[in-house]
């Protein structure tokens, strides 16, 4: 189970620096870059107070040393969570899908070498901290509450951030869309008061396809959590989606299907959250 928490660092010494492996010195070096994108001119952007209390690759590396395998899915992770702080920052062309009476909506637009992804942009009644912790930590038990889910399985964890799942999704209402199953490596990050899971799909030997799914893509994915600007007991929820269904679908379907699955998530997120709210 990934720690509810993790340590934060204010930096990374030179000799930690000096001691890393070329790729992650690339990482740390390519994930600044962009962070610096995200931030954008203004001080009182959210990424740029992110910064200021640390990077994202200041975690303290652990010696125990990784396999090539597990290198390639710390890589993956770093990968997909670069790819979403880039598509994130940049806010323009994104077009409205649906939008509610609460507020909820969900943007889109089309990226070259990537396709059509989503963007969810909530706000939710619940601290970071809380939301955090059933996303990340209760992480296989999204099936419980998510009906668009059967199940997510946590295949492999590698350190603290980084772990490959399995997750089977459940079938569309009139079963217009197929059950599906993703086979992802997600990276996970805390720092200050936000939080990321970036995510995008990977192979792993001991997840074949399976009987009666279809093996979809996706990735870059990320949620991005961090406290609402006007309230900061609440959180601004944000959730990046890319998916490639596989299968003959047309186009309209797959759009109709992928933002109703993000506007159905964020509320049964929240009957989720006050649930386990209530006293026993």
């Amino acid at each position: 189970m990934l720690p509810a928490t993790f340590k934060l660092c204010a930096g990374i010494s030179y000799r930690h620096l000096r001691n890393m492996t070329g790729l992650q010195k690339t990482a740390v070096v390519a994930i600044n870059h962009e962070l610096k994108r995200f931030a954008g001119p203004g001080p009182s952007n959210w990424i740029s107070q992110v910064r200021r209390k640390s990077s994202l690759l200041s975690s303290r590396i652990e010696e125990k040393p990784y396999s090539e395998v597990e290198m390639s899915y710390l890589k993956q992770g770093e990968e997909a969570l670069q790819k979403s702080i880039s598509i994130l920052s940049d806010q323009d062309n994104w077009k409205t899908e649906i939008v509610a009476a609460n507020g909820d909506k969900v943007l889109s637009k089309v990226l070259p070498d990537i396709g059509k992804v989503f963007k969810l942009e909530v706000v939710l009644d619940q601290y970071p901290d809380r939301l955090y912790g059933e996303l990340v930590d209760n992480m296989e038990q999204m099936g419980d509450w998510n009906p668009n889910v059967k199940q997510v399985k946590i295949l492999q964890r590698i350190g603290q951030d980084t772990m490959v799942t399995h997750e089977m999704a459940a079938e569309t209402a009139g079963n217009i869309v197929g059950p599906r199953d993703f086979v992802s490596v997600r990276c996970a990050k805390r720092r200050g008061s936000t939080c990321f899971l970036a995510g995008m799909s990977t192979r792993y030997t001991g997840m074949p396809e399976q009987k009666g799914f279809i093996r979809a893509e996706n990735g870059p994915t990320c949620i991005v959590l961090r406290p609402n600007a006007e309230d900061p007991t609440k959180t601004k929820f944000t959730w990046l989606l890319s998916i490639d269904l596989k299968g003959w679908l047309p186009k309209t379907i797959i759009n109709q299907v992928l933002s109703q699955t993000q506007m159905d998530f964020a509320q049964h997120l929240r009957d989720r959250m006050e649930t386990i709210a209530l006293p026993c």
